[in-house]
């Protein structure tokens, strides 16, 4: 008993921000996008960076080493910007790894969507019910809240203004840079620690799950 408990294998939290990737087939800017991943541990990690459309996407660096309390950011390019993979949800899984024995001890998702149009143009435009016919299959919980939405606009179920506050100041500080960092558009008193960082992730994806379980987004 005691040599099989030995070799199980254990399980870590992993961190990665943003939670979700969203690229605009008509905005250039937005076809490169950086994953931030973070090791909060006293010992280095390995990573590897899967997708669900390989084909779809250009991965810098698919894997490496995550050096103890660090973060490495990792570069993805979308190069099949057409029409047809508009709106279709692909998943990157972020594999962490013992080092050196590549022991999978966690794992992560993060969808990754095309958009047709441009950023700015994004949060004016009208979701049409009949596009999300063109989902996988998965997305059918999201296509129900999609067409309650469509019939009761008037509905209004409120808003939960402190986690939204809270959100704000969370995005706030992950965009702002590392100690040690060379930036001198940021004063040096706000640059964050690597353990300031993780708990804004921390607290921005308990935001997002609270969110989601509220609204009925979430299966659980």
């Amino acid at each position: 008993m005691q040599s099989q408990l030995a070799t199980t294998p254990r399980k870590l939290p992993v961190f990665v921000f943003p939670q979700n990737i969203t690229f605009f087939l008509d905005d250039q800017s937005s076809h490169k996008q950086v994953l931030t991943l973070y090791n909060p541990y006293d010992f280095p990690i390995r990573f590897r960076v899967l997708s669900t459309a390989p084909n779809k996407y250009k991965v810098v660096d698919p894997e490496g080493t995550i050096k103890a309390r660090c973060c490495v950011d990792i570069v993805i390019r979308h190069i099949s910007l057409i029409l047809s993979n508009c709106n279709v949800i692909d998943k990157f899984r972020i594999q962490m790894q013992e080092h050196p024995t590549k022991q999978a001890i966690g794992k992560r998702d993060v969808e990754a969507k095309l958009l047709p149009g441009t950023t700015e143009n994004a949060g004016r435009s009208t979701p049409d019910p009949e596009m999300f016919q063109q989902l996988p299959i998965n997305e059918h919980r999201q296509q129900q809240s999609y067409a309650l939405i469509a019939q009761n606009k008037a509905i209004d179920r409120g808003t939960n203004y402190v986690a939204l506050i809270a959100g704000i100041v969370c995005i706030a500080g992950l965009l702002l840079p590392i100690e040690g960092e060379q930036n001198n558009r940021v004063p040096d008193c706000l640059h964050l620690s690597i353990n300031f960082k993780l708990i804004f992730s921390f607290v921005l994806d308990c935001n997002f799950w609270l969110y989601s379980y509220e609204k009925g987004l979430y299966d659980g």
